[in-house]
């Protein structure tokens, strides 16, 4: 039996009091896909990734995740919410790296990087600062084990973040536009760690500006703008040749 989709969400809605965010989207994501997700300013795409972790509940639709509900359980047709500890468990197989790299000052990048394994898994100690290593060494931070978060470049702190979100050995990475706080010159390399990471077939969704990584690690392209799909498709293809007029005068500004 072939395996379903990593990510599924049907007729998904969500709204900030008056504000409909998302307003019925469907998608699914395969396993080892890299989904890019591109859009203006208020589109609802980072609202969508956080629903997708249960970080923003839902008001209608369904989000299933490796093929179970996200926050809900269901009996009969009736959606009932999860308990927090359940919501966490079930969160901790999901990766998410933000814009700003959220790391705690007062701990060294391989502390930040064994934080969840010792405290939300029960890790043994050893265990988990071997793993920490190997993923700080990933991520080309070998020689920045022992450094505090002021001492690294935003560049090399989004990298602690990423290697931080692989240590709960997550099933599905989510990215919310994780280069879009850093500078021009350390973009690269934080997209050159997430192109190792989609190589390695990791499940990814990644709401992104950068076109050009877009264009080589995603799989799918999807376009979004007033909370819906407008568009989806091969990146090449979307970039090249939009079929709808709202994405072409997107990408004419952006590209």
């Amino acid at each position: 039996m072939a395996a379903g989709p990593m990510v599924k969400a049907e007729a998904v809605y969500k709204s900030f009091g008056r504000l409909e965010v998302l307003r019925g989207i469907d998608l699914e994501v395969a396993p080892r896909e890299v989904m890019c997700v591109i859009g203006p300013s208020g589109s609802g795409k980072s609202t969508f990734l956080r629903c997708i972790n249960h970080l923003e509940k839902i008001d209608a639709g369904r989000l299933y995740v490796d093929g179970e509900l996200v926050g809900y359980t269901q009996r009969g047709d009736r959606l009932y919410e999860l308990p927090d500890r359940e919501v966490c468990r079930k969160r901790s197989e999901i990766g998410m790296v933000f814009q700003r790299f959220n790391l705690f000052p007062h701990m060294t990048a391989l502390e930040n990087v064994i934080e969840a394994p010792l405290h939300v898994k029960g890790e043994g100690r050893s265990a988990a600062a071997e793993r920490g290593r190997k993923l700080l060494e990933r991520v080309g931070l070998a020689e920045k084990m022992d450094a505090y978060p002021n001492q690294l470049s935003g560049g090399q702190q989004q990298r602690v973040a990423i290697a931080r979100a692989l240590a709960m050995q997550p099933k599905l990475m989510l990215f919310d536009e994780p280069t879009s706080a850093l500078d021009p010159e350390l973009v690269g390399e934080v997209l050159d760690v997430m192109r190792g990471l989609a190589a390695d077939g990791m499940t990814m969704i990644v709401v992104t500006h950068e076109m050009g990584f877009a264009r080589e690690a995603g799989d799918t392209l999807v376009f979004m703008d007033g909370g819906v799909i407008v568009e989806a498709g091969k990146p090449r293809d979307v970039l090249a040749n939009p079929s709808h007029e709202r994405t072409r005068l997107f990408l004419s500004k952006v590209l």
